[in-house]
């Protein structure tokens, strides 16, 4: 009598924790008949439906999958309203809300894994898988000073990056937030190899909303929050990386002015923080960005003004920007060589002004001036895609320590890029070339690869990459390219983004 208690007890547990796990609605009438053992008819059918109520589940993600889909590919966000709204029965939990539901997948916000009228929190992750080869590099480089440096080639596989954000609004829709945690691992040892940053903002209206934290100053195209939305994974041309600012601690503003006309700007500490401590900073806060943007025929560009035409308008979308950026920067106030997202301030030849004797002349510069203005041009149609940035820049107004043999460095260049969506949502080719102009040396680029969407979303997706440099003056571990890189290098990239 006492084992077939324990039996009936067993049984009953299991029943309980299937319906606890697979919903009352379809458990609890077969539980509530008896508390007496089910017969092993019962538990084929109570099998059969949790198995339908599975595949059913799995039907509704699909559906959910190929909405999202299309309304990627129109542009418009995420409906709501489209998905159906739960249905309980007495008793029991909502029958939409399985275990895999409890979460909803929304484009822009990743997984929502909290929302009620207190707020918002969605978690989303940009990470890759690289290997990276620069065996068709030269050995070394010599500078316009006749210095020659090794360059330390690489062959390896990464797991290259890790950023996961948390982002939403708290209290108040308009109060938003945004966590994330950032990784570089090709930067082990080096500073700010992890960063653990963020910012917070209130949007007033379509006009005005402001931030304060860590964002990138909008310089260039791609500093501008269009990224991860590019046609390389994770770097930039030459030309990009050479004259752009980066990230930065500080105070911006961003709007709408008009239909397709918008703006950002930003006041920061200076161009590049990311590495560099609060100490290490001058007591002038004095850098200062701007961007202004235009989209006269859509109003659009794709999601964060991205590269590419993966979306495939079928009307002509067109951009034109501008870009200025100021700065006073200091020697004391740079990142590190190596550190990711690092923006020095370098001759053409790669030389970095802030170096201990840049010239060979045995004098430092202390303080300059930097001033950037960049201006763009691009069009969208039918998974085709074109844009140009020029880039001109000044640096003068030197504080020096003994005697440099420049008063001002004025150089320019140009990036253009090109891609076609081979197979809509699948298959996309790219070119791109760079080019900067200036007195120690006119250094360029070409690159050619393939981007692949194996699951028919733009949330994973591959990417092959031949790149040509011609003597390169950027450079650092977290890309590609090295300084005075000059011959070919090969990547293939698997990466996540949602």
């Amino acid at each position: 009598m006492q084992k077939e208690q324990s039996s009936t007890l067993l049984k009953g547990a299991w029943i309980a924790a299937c319906s606890a796990l697979f919903g009352g609605a379809l458990l609890q009438p077969v539980y509530a008949q008896s508390t007496a053992p089910a017969d092993p008819e019962t538990l084929q059918e109570l099998e059969a439906l949790i198995e339908t109520r599975r595949e059913l589940a799995e039907q509704m993600n699909e559906f959910d999958r190929r909405i999202e889909a299309l309304e990627e590919r129109l542009g418009t966000p995420a409906t709501v309203a489209a998905k159906p709204e739960a249905v309980t029965v007495t008793g029991g939990r909502p029958v939409d809300d399985a275990p895999d539901k409890w979460g909803p997948f929304e484009p822009g916000k990743g997984f929502v894994l909290a929302r009620n009228e207190h707020g918002e929190v969605g978690m989303s992750l940009f990470t890759y898988v690289r290997y990276l080869n620069q065996f068709g590099l030269e050995d070394s480089y010599t500078d316009t000073f006749g210095r020659t440096f090794d360059i330390d080639k690489r062959n390896d596989m990464q797991f290259a990056k890790v950023n996961l954000s948390f982002k939403g609004w708290l209290f108040d829709p308009k109060f938003r937030y945004l966590v994330y945690t950032w990784t570089s691992n090709t930067s082990q040892g080096d500073p700010a190899q992890v960063v653990v940053a963020g910012n917070l903002g209130y949007q007033f209206n379509e006009a005005f909303n402001l931030y304060a934290g860590i964002g990138a100053l909008p310089s260039t195209r791609s500093t501008n929050y269009s990224f991860p939305n590019w046609l390389k994974n994770d770097h930039r041309t030459i030309a990009d990386e050479y004259f752009r600012g980066s990230y930065t601690t500080g105070i911006w503003a961003n709007g709408k002015i008009a239909p397709g006309l918008h703006y950002r700007a930003m006041l920061g500490n200076n161009l590049s923080q990311l590495g560099v401590n609060a100490p290490q900073l001058d007591d002038e806060f004095n850098t200062f960005s701007g961007a202004l943007w235009w989209m006269p025929t859509t109003g659009e560009y794709g999601p964060g003004n991205g590269l590419g035409d993966y979306e495939w308008h079928d009307e002509l979308a067109t951009l034109f920007g501008i870009h200025y950026t100021t700065s006073r920067e200091d020697a004391q106030g740079q990142p590190g060589t190596e550190g990711f997202e690092n923006s020095q301030i370098r001759l053409s030849d790669g030389t970095r002004i802030f170096s201990e004797d840049p010239f060979l002349t045995g004098g430092n510069i202390r303080k300059a001036d930097y001033q950037m203005i960049a201006v763009n041009a691009g069009a969208k149609y039918r998974g085709w895609h074109l844009e140009a940035e020029a880039y001109f820049r000044t640096v003068d107004n030197f504080q020096t320590t003994g005697p440099i043999p420049i008063s001002k460095i004025e150089d320019h260049g140009f990036q253009v890029q090109g891609s076609y969506m081979i197979k809509p949502r699948a298959l996309q080719a790219y070119a791109s070339y760079s080019k900067i102009f200036g007195d120690n040396g006119e250094p360029w680029d070409f690159s050619t690869g393939v981007n692949w969407w194996p699951f028919d979303r733009k949330d994973m997706h591959l990417n092959l990459q031949f790149l040509y440099l011609d003597k390169s003056p950027v450079g650092y571990s977290s890309v590609p390219f090295i300084v005075g890189g000059d011959g070919w290098v090969v990547s293939t990239d698997a990466i996540v983004s949602f």
